[in-house]
């Protein structure tokens, strides 16, 4: 992991530094090939930036806070996604149409890639201004600067306090790198903890939330409703999105990790149950798919019950438990894993949407139903609660 050899700071300096370029590539990119060049390098930099933001805030927050400290990376996740929708939207106002031309001479959708630029150099920036996370500090031996970011920016008292959690750090941190990954092994794979992790990523994405957004347009025009009107409804949908996580910072400390999951799963699997039974009355009229009667408002309540339910739970909730529930000594390489089995899960569910809509809308929120369901199984069965533990009482 680049994060434990040059640090978390560091780690997300670069990841910066990838969107950055990304955003410049992909707004003046010469062909479709290219695009997609500039387009994995911006996805390295996502990747990089959503391992190591759980793994740093669990990291630096305190127990007692850390579920309502780590939900805010979802917060911005969201806010991002309406902040990008709005920007996409002033910018086909501004212009005309997405391929209309601008300032410079370029298209407005060269202009979307492009505002990239901002929330990348930011990024950096921001980062730059960051305490590097004492446990990482710990593990170098950097045991001065450990105790000065834990008295100056964390709250500690200096001295017995201070030296103590030092040493709780040390204990879990210093191993040998061969036993951190021998760790990270286990009987089938990985240790039954890490496919914990791997699981709360994958039903975090096997539900279909990325559905939602990716071909949200696509869906509430097979509602009934016009182009212009489904991109409203999405800019809707992404407001509820951002209401919905400020349910989860307020509860995620309060109810706890598994409760929270637990209730996310069964709305899911109520909400998305009712999408695959409106769409069961779908017909084709012209060759576009209409939701008769009421079925259509049914479908719409549903999509954004959906939402409401996945945003104030699952959303938040696993990236939280992400960065609490692995130990010190393979935090940063199973996060890894984790994040890697969430966006190979994302594009499984992203690529496979057109062919189960084809099939039938009913099959493909039929499948997004039984998927929750599994996962309210799979959080009363297999995940422990995290809430006010410390990170140094995670063990394998």
């Amino acid at each position: 992991m680049v994060s434990e050899r040059v640090g978390r700071v560091r780690t997300m300096l670069f990841a910066s530094i990838l969107l950055a370029i990304s955003a410049i590539g992909c707004g003046l990119c010469f062909s479709a090939a290219d695009l997609i060049v500039w387009r994995i390098v911006g996805g390295i930099g996502v990747g990089f930036a959503s391992v190591i933001a759980p793994a740093y805030i669990a990291e630096v927050s305190p127990a007692a806070h850390r579920g309502r400290l780590g939900t805010m990376q979802q917060m911005a996740i969201v806010l991002g996604i309406f902040v990008a929708f709005l920007v996409s939207a002033l910018l086909v106002f501004v212009m005309g149409s997405a391929d209309a031309t601008g300032l410079f001479g370029l298209a407005a959708w060269r202009w979307m890639y492009l505002s990239l630029l901002v929330p990348a150099v930011l990024y950096g920036v921001l980062s730059l201004r960051l305490p590097e996370s004492p446990r990482y500090l710990v593990e170098r031996g950097r045991y001065v600067e450990a105790a000065t970011v834990l008295t100056r920016d964390m709250g500690m008292n200096a001295g017995e306090e201070t030296e103590k959690k030092i040493e709780e750090i040390r204990a879990t941190v210093h191993v040998e790198r061969r036993q951190k990954f021998s760790d990270l092994l286990g009987r089938f794979g990985f240790h039954p903890l890490v496919w914990v992790g791997i699981l709360l990523s994958v039903f975090q994405q096997f539900v279909g939330i990325n559905v939602i957004f990716y071909y949200s347009t696509t869906l509430w025009k097979s509602v009934g409703f016009a182009e212009s009107d489904s991109f409203t409804i999405s800019l809707i949908t992404s407001v509820t999105n951002v209401v919905a996580t400020i349910v989860a910072v307020l509860l995620i400390d309060v109810l706890g990790r598994k409760l929270l999951l637990t209730i996310g799963s069964a709305i899911m699997t109520l909400s998305l149950g009712m999408m695959a039974v409106a769409f069961a009355q779908s017909e084709t009229i012209n060759g576009a798919v209409s939701l008769p009667g009421s079925w259509g408002i049914i479908a719409l309540v549903s999509a954004n019950l959906f939402v409401v339910g996945f945003g104030a739970t699952w959303g938040p909730a696993v990236w939280v438990l992400l960065g609490e529930i692995f130990p010190n000594s393979i935090r940063a390489m199973a996060l890894g894993v984790a994040a890697a089995a969430q966006w190979i899960a994302n594009f499984i569910v992203s690529t496979t949407f057109p062919a189960l809509a084809d099939a039938g809308l009913a099959l493909a929120y039929g499948i997004y139903a039984v998927a929750a369901l599994l996962s309210l199984l799979f959080v009363i069965f297999m995940v422990k609660e995290t809430k006010g533990r410390t990170l140094e009482d995670m063990k394998l």
